[in-house]
């Protein structure tokens, strides 16, 4: 069956979509052994989506670093605390390694937001924003793109939530995996995609509310 796309996605459409959640394992780091083990483990996995956050600053021109790092794989995610833990050793391995395949989206705000931190060189990471542009998407949001591929809604409500909490809530641990998780089933259908060519891009023109079709 020929999987519609579109090069921008309706909002109002948005709304009425069914909330998708990370199912797997969540396991929080808070420290320097906890994440040793952590990256030993995700490290031996082929794929890995990755994402960080940050507490929210709600004054002008006053900001926080990076409070979280979280690493998924397809049925698990790592939450590392990195307000508490910064960039262990082990952290550092990971963020350098070149040989997993690692996701993640707009990656280069979050990379210069963990370079703050401390200094490593940049392994091998893939962003998805520029994959989905090949197939004429042009919403980049991580919510717009799964929305458009999957037909689910990933909610955004944690998002100004306080990221240096002494600890998470259920929710937010939830989100957070699920930001990292949704970039691994995003790229993978972006790489079946492009590799069959099962799709069709609805492309809505900016002054009509007609849609065209093209390939």
């Amino acid at each position: 069956m020929t999987k519609i796309i579109y090069n921008k996605y309706d909002k109002e459409l948005l709304a009425s979509l069914p909330v998708v959640e990370f199912q797997g394992r969540i396991v929080v780091v808070l420290n320097a052994s906890e994440a040793e083990r952590a990256v030993d483990y995700l490290l031996s996995c082929p794929i890995l989506g990755l994402d960080t956050e940050t507490r929210p600053s709600f004054r002008r021109g006053h900001t926080f670093k990076a409070s979280l790092l979280q690493v998924a794989t397809s049925d698990v995610c790592f939450l590392f605390r990195l307000n508490y833990t910064g960039l262990t050793p082990a952290i550092i391995r990971l963020l350098e390694d070149t040989k997993v395949t690692k996701i993640g989206l707009s990656w280069h705000d979050d990379l210069n937001a963990l370079h703050k931190l401390g200094e490593f060189k940049t392994g091998h990471f893939i962003d998805i924003q520029d994959h989905v542009r090949e197939l004429g998407i042009e919403d980049l949001s991580l919510q717009k793109i799964y929305a458009n591929l999957f037909g689910q809604k990933i909610s955004k409500r944690q998002q100004l939530s306080n990221w240096e909490a002494d600890i998470l809530t259920d929710r937010q641990k939830v989100y957070a995996a699920t930001d990292a998780w949704a970039c691994i089933k995003i790229y993978q259908e972006i790489t079946t995609l492009k590799k069959t060519g099962n799709y069709k891009l609805v492309v809505k023109a900016e002054d009509e509310d007609s849609n065209s079709e093209k390939r």
